[in-house]
């Protein structure tokens, strides 16, 4: 006998055997690894389901943060411009101010000088009139005592050079 042709009894000895090695897998293992396969099989979409939800929360919380950050960059633009708006303001209310001041203080100097020039020139017309007094004393050889008919002659003298012609000797 030879392979192909098998004893019966061992035929039926390894029929039973397979029969319950058969029945063994089929009653205790096979449940037990289906379990396991679907258990790993809910899991695995269980996780897909999860990551998608994340995903998509992640997704909303990307939105809602890129929204956030877009009107934060509009309220920022909107900040600066109202700063740079009231700087330009101030900047203008400023310079109206100094430009005010500076008017006041040309006009109060301008008045100054005036008043300052006719301090002087009436002090200067007394002194000219007192040297030129003295000075005609020394020529006539003795001292000019009519003072009014010499402030007359000063005065017509003044009153020609203020009117810009020459004055007449």
């Amino acid at each position: 006998m030879g392979p192909l042709e098998p004893k019966v009894n061992e035929l039926i000895v390894a029929a039973i055997c397979f029969a319950a090695i058969f029945f063994t897998f089929a009653k205790f293992l096979v449940p037990r690894i289906t379990k396991t396969l679907e258990a790993r099989q809910d899991a695995i979409e269980g996780t897909i389901e999860r990551s998608e939800a994340v995903y998509a929360e992640a997704q909303q919380i990307h939105a809602e943060y890129q929204a956030e950050l877009s009107e934060a960059r509009h309220e920022a633009a909107r900040i600066r411009q109202a700063a740079a708006d009231e700087g330009s303001l101030l900047i203008q209310e400023v310079r109206a101010e100094g430009q005010r001041k500076r008017d006041e203080l040309v006009i109060s100097a301008r008045a100054q000088l005036e008043a300052d020039r006719i301090v002087a020139e009436a002090a200067l017309r007394e002194d000219v009139l007192r040297l030129a007094t003295d000075l005609a004393g020394r020529i006539l050889g003795e001292p000019i005592t009519d003072e009014r008919r010499a402030r007359e002659i000063a005065e017509a003298f003044f009153a020609e050079v203020d009117a810009g012609s020459p004055a007449k000797a």
